[in-house]
């Protein structure tokens, strides 16, 4: 009898073990993909808008803080636009209190000035404190992500979607390295008077000090902005910006390891990117016109010589204003970087004759080759899409 105990107890035992590890087995099969951060980085000349370096650039990924950079563009927005003063105070919802960290530590009903709101995300980036941005400018939160979505298109930002004004997790926030660099470009133009504020080391609130996360304000020369960010499923992202002698340069990094790795590789993507430049090399230096720099060529009266078979442009469109034109280019370099991403972009004023001016959206220094299949492509996204032979092309650079 007892031999036949053992035998039952083992035989139990071993039953849940084996429903154990199908239990196990299971879980890993369906542990959700979302966990794991996807690396993606992307270097960018400001002043030029040229493609230093990039790797996964159009991959969408979770922004996570890097999200409070839009945040923080529509409060500028809503300054410019005279709406708010930085003294305005924000009251602090129910809601805004119960925000995962990071955090402030606000309470129900409190209020906090717009700028102490800036400063708190820019430095402590508060979750707290977007929410309670997102509802006083917006009513909720809900609706101020449906603005910060349509304020992203308007920047071209066309793999962007936002769902809440933090960076907390939620599926239908994603973004990519290509549209971060976009909107840390448009913050330091668009934005500059206000731009400043993103190179705050330390803030104080309430007798308590803040440091700004973003460490190589510190420890890389040059570097004055912009923002970090991280959850699990995102990995520890950054977009810095570097200023050297006139050189300026925006850097994005998506699912680094641990923030020390992000830093030391966003170190050496700005060096590359740096170098890359006094070099006059880079992703678009393939282009026999990215080095001619557009005021020159406005002013040239001569033809300028290119390297034989890079001599074709494509044209995707004429505007009525110049930002328009600009726009349509970087969409149709964005849909065929394969084709179209060492070209150089170019937009010709053309004078009408009853004294409206059209601006051609073009990009030059492209090969035949690439000139036709890019159009190919770009007629399928309903596009807008023109080939001009190689004489031709090399003319309008003095037009």
């Amino acid at each position: 009898m007892t031999v036949f105990l053992l035998a039952l107890q083992r035989n139990r035992a071993t039953q849940l073990r084996s429903v154990f590890a199908l239990v196990l087995l299971i879980g890993l099969f369906l542990a959700p993909m979302s966990a794991t951060a996807k690396y993606a980085s992307i270097v960018v000349d400001v002043n030029t808008g040229r493609i230093l370096h990039a790797t996964n650039a159009d991959t969408r990924n979770y922004p996570a803080s890097l999200t409070k950079m839009m945040t923080l563009y529509i409060v500028f927005d809503s300054l410019n636009a005279g709406e708010i003063t930085l003294k305005t105070k924000f009251k602090t919802s129910r809601r805004a209190t119960q925000q995962p960290p990071s955090r402030l530590g606000l309470r129900k009903n409190q209020t906090i000035t717009v700028k102490n709101a800036i400063l708190s995300l820019v430095t402590k980036s508060a979750n707290d404190v977007a929410v309670v941005i997102a509802e006083n400018l917006s009513g909720s939160e809900r609706a101020f992500a449906l603005k910060m979505t349509a304020k992203a298109r308007d920047l071209g930002m066309r793999r962007t979607t936002f769902r809440n004004a933090s960076g907390l997790p939620h599926r239908g926030q994603m973004s990519t390295a290509r549209d971060m660099a976009k909107l840390a470009r448009a913050l330091l133009t668009t934005h500059s008077s206000y731009y400043g504020y993103f190179s705050i080391k330390k803030f104080t609130y309430q007798g308590r000090g803040y440091k700004n996360h973003n460490k190589l304000l510190t420890s890389y020369e040059g570097v004055d902005g912009i923002k970090t960010g991280y959850i699990r499923a995102a990995g520890y992202n950054l977009v810095a910006s570097a200023k050297r002698s006139k050189q300026r340069l925006i850097g994005v990094v998506f699912g680094g390891n641990s923030s020390k790795h992000r830093n030391r590789h966003m170190t050496k993507l700005l060096n590359k990117g740096f170098a890359s430049i006094d070099r006059g090399t880079g992703v678009a230096s393939a282009s026999p016109l990215a080095s001619i720099k557009k005021t020159k060529v406005a002013k040239s009266t001569a033809p300028i010589k290119a390297i034989k078979g890079f001599n074709w442009t494509v044209q995707v469109g004429a505007f009525a204003q110049y930002k328009q034109a600009y726009e349509a280019a970087q969409t149709a370099v964005d849909h065929a970087p394969s084709h179209l991403k060492n070209g150089l972009i170019k937009i010709i004023p053309l004078k009408k004759l009853n004294g409206r001016t059209l601006h051609r959206a073009r990009i030059l220094g492209v090969s035949k080759r690439q000139a036709y299949r890019s159009c190919k492509y770009l007629k399928k996204k309903r596009m807008n899409c023109m080939v001009i032979s190689g004489k031709k092309a090399m003319q309008v650079a003095s037009n």
